[in-house]
C-alpha cells in the first residue's frame, strides 16, 4: 500500500473507527508497570484516515485504519513486532494488508511515544515515508475483557487480498464465534481474552469454497468498542503473505 499508506498510515487488534472508546463492564486489571508501547491507541495520519491500534505486552501490534475521511469503513492494518525502547518504537518488520488494491507490503515504522500517553511515528517503504501517525493512549486498554460482552451477532465488512465484502460473526459467551461472508464463505474460531489488555487473541478456520484460504487457519487478535458494539479483529497468515480483517457492529 505504498500508495495508499502513502495515503494512510499505513494495525493493527486484536483491531480504526468511529471512536475507540470501548469499555468493558468488568474489573479494571492492573496498568502495565515496564516503560514501553504497549496500550491501545487512537488517532489518525497525516492523510485524513482514522487508526485504531494496539500494541500487545510482547511488542506485536496491529494499526487497523479507514478509508481516507470515513472512519466507518475499513481500508486494512499495519501489522508486526515492535520494539520500545527509551521512548522510540520502532519495527523492521511491518506489514501492510491493504484493501484498496495494494495488496500486503512491506515496511518499516520509525516513532516515538510517551508510555501511556502518545505514540506516534512514520511508516516507511523502500526508504520513503508514506505516511505519519499520531495517537493517544486510551485507558479502556486497563480493563478486563469480557466474553459476556463480546457475545452476539456483528454485521459489517471482512475483507483480505480477494476484496471486501459484507459478512456476519455470531460470538457466543464462550467465546466460540461462526460466521459468513456474502460470498458464501464460512469460517469458525474461538476468541479468548488477553492475560494483559483488554485485548482478546482470536482463531479463524475458514470452510472450504468459496473462501479464498479454504480450510486454513489465522491467528490475530480482536477488540471490542463496547459504546459503540464494535468488534474489531485481524489475523495474517503465519507467512505474513495475506489475512483477513473484519469490522462489525452489532445492535
Amino acid at each position: 500500500m505504498q500508495k495508499h499508506l502513502a495515503c494512510v498510515l499505513g494495525i493493527a487488534i486484536a483491531l480504526t473507527v468511529g471512536g475507540c472508546g470501548g469499555g468493558s463492564d468488568s474489573t479494571p486489571a492492573p496498568a502495565p508497570t515496564s516503560s514501553s508501547a504497549e496500550g491501545l491507541w487512537s488517532g489518525s495520519t497525516n492523510t485524513n484516515r482514522t487508526v485504531v491500534g494496539v500494541v500487545l505486552d510482547d511488542g506485536t501490534y496491529y494499526f487497523l485504519y479507514s478509508v481516507p475521511a470515513n472512519p466507518n469503513l475499513i481500508a486494512g492494518v499495519v501489522q508486526g513486532n515492535g520494539i520500545s525502547n527509551n521512548g522510540s518504537f520502532t519495527s523492521a518488520n511491518a506489514r501492510d494488508f491493504n484493501l484498496e488494491g495494494s495488496g500486503v507490503l512491506s515496511a518499516t515504522i520509525s516513532g516515538s511515544y510517551a508510555e501511556r500517553q502518545s505514540l506516534s511515528g512514520s511508516i516507511i517503504y523502500s526508504g520513503v515515508v508514506g505516511a505519519t501517525f499520531t495517537s493517544t493512549f486510551d485507558p479502556v486498554y486497563d480493563a478486563t475483557p469480557s466474553l459476556a460482552s463480546l457475545a452476539g451477532t456483528y454485521t459489517g465488512q471482512a475483507g483480505s487480498s480477494g476484496g471486501v465484502e459484507s459478512a456476519t460473526v455470531t460470538v457466543a459467551s464462550t467465546g466460540v464465534f461462526t460466521g459468513v461472508g456474502a460470498s458464501g464463505c464460512s469460517f469458525t474460531g474461538t476468541f479468548t481474552p488477553r492475560v494483559h489488555g483488554n485485548i482478546f487473541d482470536g482463531s479463524l478456520t475458514f470452510g472450504g469454497a468459496p473462501c479464498l484460504l479454504p480450510g486454513s487457519t489465522v491467528v490475530g487478535i480482536a477488540y471490542l468498542d463496547v459504546p459503540n458494539n464494535r468488534l474489531y479483529a485481524a489475523a495474517p497468515k503465519s507467512d505474513r503473505t495475506d489475512g483477513v480483517i473484519f469490522l462489525g457492529t452489532k445492535p
